[in-house]
């Protein structure tokens, strides 16, 4: 019996140490490189932390805005997301400073945390190895302009309290300390409040939870009944107290109609075989120039057949990856962000697929066990070498032309200066488009609760009446400034689209307001401004130009 107890504890002992405990050589060197990795990304990243804010990027700023200034979300302004991400913002912006610098720096480090439990995760399923391998990975695809890696989307707020979620659920069963279900059900929840994809991430640890309960014979069923409960009650706990706040200060019910009701019809428009269309056609896109690491993932899928020790952890490797997918896929839009949402878990397969090698290698030519670090360094490096000119060379403004196009992204800060300069703070401007990132600049309320154009576009049977909304909106607030936009990519509009907000608009700026400023983007390095006076003598020359109106009623 002494014997037995001792082998056990060797092979803990043993187990442990190949993980790379604290104090130890190995340990050291694991996180030296994972500051290392830290460190090299971060550099990207503060290199083009001046990049504007894309429009949903403008959105979560504004909000944010909004609730620094004590106004809940849904008040005044509408959308789909869940308030955590709106929430997430403003914290980021009450200690980075609201500003685009402040908020892509907070970003920095929401990054840097989630490469963090990439490691954390990976280490613990495996060894340090695939830790540093997988945190790597993660830390290169996240940044790169394939998922438009420089944008603080909100899929991005999603991994990193799912992935902590994740790592202490592990902990959990691992240990036995079941206190910890209830902080990984708390994180996971937090997730799911960051954007409606992270519930994906909540099934999922909840099922790899009762399968591993499942096989614990050694666990009444009613501690297993009670350990689900726990988790479960963590996970539902941070939704139940943002329904409670959200009630309290009065805007349950237009969250409830837009995160919810309207977010159903919005996610059930695109059929089966389009959305599959789109999958394939964005798949080698999302890939771009990091394909050798994605074939690397494909080998750690492999690896999960014919090395020993991946397969014991297969049921997690293949249900996270499972259902990271699935996160990407509500609404079957399979936009570039929302496969953030994946690459966690293709990174962790790039981790197993050559430290699986490694081990293989060492079984029959342990003289070559260098091989798999080395195909791992050409598939990073070669990634990063033939995404070089976006890392090291453009600068923000070139890098927001390589990502969005002829998006009016950088433009709206010049647009914004001058609404913001000719304005008092309790003006409110109107903006007919999808440019919400205006509000923000400008630090001007919206005379609509409408920030997008998109749900007035599309055929739906709410268009038509949002439109009229929005119109009686406007006119009831009387705003100083309206602004148009002339870009099809903030309206969408389409031959079905309903034409009433045009032509409304023809007839309530011709009748009350003046215009007093042009934007004309006549290439994407070349964008004309008039102001004023100057807008007498000048006609657009380009399909995509901004125009700025003023309430004659208001003086300077």
């Amino acid at each position: 019996m002494d014997k037995k107890i001792k082998n056990k504890k060797v092979k803990k002992i043993t187990d442990a140490t190949s993980r790379g405990l604290p104090g130890s050589r190995s340990s050291y060197f694991y996180w030296w490189m994972l500051l290392l990795v830290i460190l090299f990304t971060a550099f990207i990243r503060i290199r083009l932390l001046s990049i504007p804010l894309e429009r949903d990027e403008g959105e979560y700023a504004y909000m944010g805005q909004l609730i620094l200034q004590g106004i809940p979300p849904y008040l005044i302004s509408y959308n789909m997301k869940l308030p955590g991400i709106y929430a997430a913002y403003a914290l980021i912006m009450s200690v980075f400073g609201e500003s685009i610098e402040g908020i892509h720096l907070g970003f920095l480090f929401i990054n840097a945390a989630t490469t963090l439990m990439v490691f954390l995760v990976a280490k613990r399923l495996d060894d340090s190895t695939t830790g540093i391998i997988a945190s790597a990975s993660f830390a290169i695809l996240s940044v790169s302009p394939s998922v438009l890696g420089t944008s603080a989307h909100a899929t991005h707020f999603v991994l990193l309290p799912a992935l902590g979620g994740i790592f202490l659920m592990l902990k959990a069963i691992d240990s036995g300390k079941w206190k910890h279900l209830f902080w990984s059900g708390i994180l996971l929840g937090i997730s799911f409040m960051m954007k409606q994809p992270g519930v994906f991430f909540i099934i999922f640890a909840f099922l790899y939870l009762l399968f591993n309960l499942e096989r614990r014979h050694d666990i009444p069923f009613r501690t297993l009944l009670k350990q689900g409960a726990l988790f479960l009650f963590g996970s539902i706990l941070p939704f139940v107290l943002t329904l409670g706040i959200l009630s309290m200060v009065g805007v349950f019910e237009k969250f409830w109609f837009w995160t919810f009701l309207y977010a159903y019809e919005y996610a059930s428009q695109i059929p089966f075989s389009i959305g599959l269309k789109r999958l394939l056609a964005q798949v080698p896109h999302i890939m771009g120039h990091f394909y050798l690491l994605w074939a690397v993932a494909g080998l750690g899928i492999s690896a999960l057949s014919w090395d020993k020790i991946s397969r014991i952890h297969a049921p997690f490797i293949l249900g996270f990856f499972v259902f990271s997918f699935l996160a990407v896929c509500p609404g079957l839009y399979f936009r570039e962000h929302y496969f953030v949402l994946i690459l966690p878990a293709v990174s962790l397969l790039i981790g197993i697929g050559i430290n699986s090698l490694k081990r293989l290698i060492l079984k029959f030519q342990p003289t070559f066990q260098w091989m798999p670090a080395i195909l791992f360094l050409v598939s990073f490096f070669i990634g990063v070498v033939q995404q070089g000119s976006f890392f090291f060379k453009l600068t923000p403004f070139e890098a927001c032309r390589a990502m969005y196009g002829y998006n009016i992204f950088p433009e709206s800060i010049r647009i914004a200066d001058y609404i913001k300069t000719h304005s008092k703070e309790n003006d409110k401007i109107a903006v007919l488009g999808s440019e919400p990132q205006i509000y923000f600049y400008s630090n001007r309320h919206s005379a609509t609760g409408y920030i997008y154009m998109y749900d007035l576009m599309q055929n739906k049977k709410y268009a038509l009446k949002m439109q009229k909304e929005m119109a009686e909106e406007i006119e009831k607030a009387k705003p100083t400034y309206l602004i148009f936009v002339n870009v099809l990519f903030s309206w969408m509009w389409n031959e079905r689209s309903d034409r009433y907000i045009f032509n409304w608009f023809e007839a309530y700026q011709k009748n009350q307001f003046s215009l007093v400023g042009i934007m004309d983007m006549l290439s994407d390095d070349q964008t004309e401004y008039r102001w004023d006076a100057e807008v007498l003598h000048y006609s657009p020359r380009s399909p995509i130009f901004l125009a700025i109106y003023k309430n004659k009623t208001r003086g300077d």
